[in-house]
């Protein structure tokens, strides 16, 4: 009697469950890396064949598939890059994620990946990078939109429930970080979040299941760190950079259309997006209603806020 060996779960097994909710077809999808020159790789998904106009960056503790669902619903193609030290990237040396530095590597991306000025889309943590890419390459970015965060966040919610959130980086199963990532309102449904953490972890050689990004492993520690030069401070090994220090800089230099895509049950304050809309008044100020990772909690609605500029008359 013959046995068939069930089918292995790859990166790429949950896109027809998603396409058939939404009643859409599923793309061709590639993952791409490039070699960068101080030895790092950069890697991403490529959905479609035909030429990218959309680019798509992840928040911290992410990785590309969270636009899955996004891109789906979107139905045209794009480019999601996992950012330094997520998803298949290479983690950085020196722990520095802040916007400019990760800008960097994106810049080069679009650069070999790409053929035309896009609409570049960032979310939290990539929406501080995609507004460094915007100020510095000006040429590669035709719309930036930033959904759920601004520079000031870092005085918000968002920091604090992060911190909780990672001083728990693993655990026996999966569905523990399941249940732990409902709990503090990451991610969507629970088969959505199931996805989620199935493809942003790893199983070790102990058997544990860690979070597979340099994030996870260095957030609680920078977060409640003393400050640099202190007494307490650990001297020796650079210190982990999350929050940049630039972010309103890069927004006051771009010169394409800008958006901000608050999320109603969000990291955004009311306080945090009047500054916003003070700072950068040419912007545009849209809401939706959703937690913090909107690709996932909002992909229709975004998918459309996105598909809506895509198709406008660039400059």
């Amino acid at each position: 009697m013959s046995h068939v060996a069930p089918e292995e779960i790859t990166e790429f097994s949950f896109l027809a469950g998603q396409a058939r909710t939404l009643g859409v077809a599923v793309p061709p999808v590639q993952r791409l890396s490039l070699p960068l020159a101080d030895g790092r790789t950069l890697s991403a998904l490529r959905y479609g064949d035909a030429p990218i106009e959309i680019t798509l960056l992840h928040g911290a503790g992410l990785n590309a598939h969270t636009w899955d669902t996004t891109v789906l619903a979107l139905g045209r193609p794009a480019l999601a890059i996992d950012l330094a030290g997520h998803g298949d990237s290479s983690w950085r040396d020196d722990a520095d994620y802040t916007g400019r530095p990760l800008a960097a590597d994106v810049i080069e991306a679009l650069r070999a990946w790409t053929d035309r000025p896009q609409v570049l889309v960032g979310q939290s943590l990539g929406g501080l990078t995609a507004a460094a890419v915007a100020a510095r390459a000006p040429e590669l970015v035709r719309e930036l939109i930033v959904v759920d965060i601004t520079p000031g966040v870092d005085q918000s919610a968002g920091p604090a429930a992060l911190r909780e959130f990672y001083r728990v980086v693993d655990t026996a199963t999966r569905d523990e970080l399941v249940d732990r990532a409902q709990q503090f309102g990451f991610g969507g449904s629970r088969e959505d979040t199931a996805r989620g953490v199935f493809l942003n972890t790893r199983v070790r050689a102990d058997g544990r299941v860690e979070w597979k990004h340099h994030f996870a492993h260095i957030a609680a520690r920078l977060l409640d760190a003393p400050p640099v030069g202190s007494a307490a401070a650990a001297p020796g090994a650079p210190a982990p950079k999350i929050l940049g220090e630039h972010g309103w800089a890069d927004l006051a230099s771009v010169t394409a259309p800008i958006t901000l895509v608050r999320a109603e049950l969000g990291f955004v304050s009311v306080d945090a997006e009047q500054e916003f809309r003070t700072r950068v008044p040419q912007a545009r100020v849209l809401h939706l209603a959703g937690s913090h990772n909107l690709q996932e909690t909002a992909p229709t609605a975004l998918a459309e806020i996105i598909r809506t500029a895509a198709d406008s008359i660039g400059p």
